[in-house]
């Protein structure tokens, strides 16, 4: 089986001083020829979106009752993000069904927070579809339904801090932040058009460690 390298190893928590959440720049896709109508989604295929994220993110450790997990202290920031849509992906016999690709970056890979959300990623004999979207001509909405982990490629991931003594916030976090994989049932909606892009995501790490939720804006 062909190996699918991700954007940041797959086991979490752990640190990432070398890693990225947001893969490499590649050549942009051609739009969809002129006859694509607004409401078809191939008109979107090869549109970039910059713009900035608000994010709500709630971390959880094991200290409450009998070492279960409890909510700290919510935080509230804005990041730069961009948001890529491309072709449907083809690899390996299989076809994404999704009606166009999604790469959503939000933040710099070693900052608290960082974000990387991939609907799907080919390789030669491979096809790893990890969100299903759905699309009616104007809206987004999409789960995650698969994390990818047992195949060595998560790609859906969140950069978050441990902390230095647990259960002691006030002690302050360790550096460079942990990378930790998205959790299926994590969701996305919002609108999309050939000129701006509004998301929503709530979603949660697999540990359980970190819950968020953003709201993206921004415009082609």
């Amino acid at each position: 089986m062909a190996t699918v390298t991700p954007a940041l190893s797959p086991s979490s928590p752990r640190s990432a001083p070398e890693t990225h959440v947001a893969p490499a720049a590649k050549p942009r896709q051609p739009m969809a020829g002129s006859d694509a109508s607004p409401g078809d989604a191939s008109a979107l295929w090869g549109a970039h979106y910059q713009g900035t994220a608000k994010v709500t993110a709630v971390p959880y450790d094991y200290c409450g009752a009998g070492n279960s997990l409890e909510a700290g202290q919510a935080k509230a920031y804005e990041l730069p993000a961009t948001l890529d849509l491309g072709k449907p992906h083809d690899a390996g016999g299989q076809s994404d069904g999704n009606p166009f690709t999604l790469l959503l970056a939000v933040g710099q890979p070693s900052q608290d927070g960082a974000i990387s959300l991939h609907s799907s990623a080919p390789s030669d004999q491979l096809l790893l579809t990890y969100w299903h979207l759905s699309w009616d001509g104007s809206d987004l909405s999409g789960e995650l339904t698969d994390t990818h982990v047992k195949e060595g490629a998560a790609l859906n991931l969140v950069n978050w801090p441990g902390l230095l003594v647990p259960c002691r916030p006030e002690l302050g976090a360790l550096p460079g932040g942990a990378t930790h994989d998205i959790a299926t049932g994590s969701t996305l909606s919002g609108s999309l058009s050939r000129g701006s892009a509004l998301l929503t995501a709530k979603a949660k790490s697999e540990d359980g460690l970190v819950e968020f939720s953003f709201d993206f804006s921004g415009s082609s």
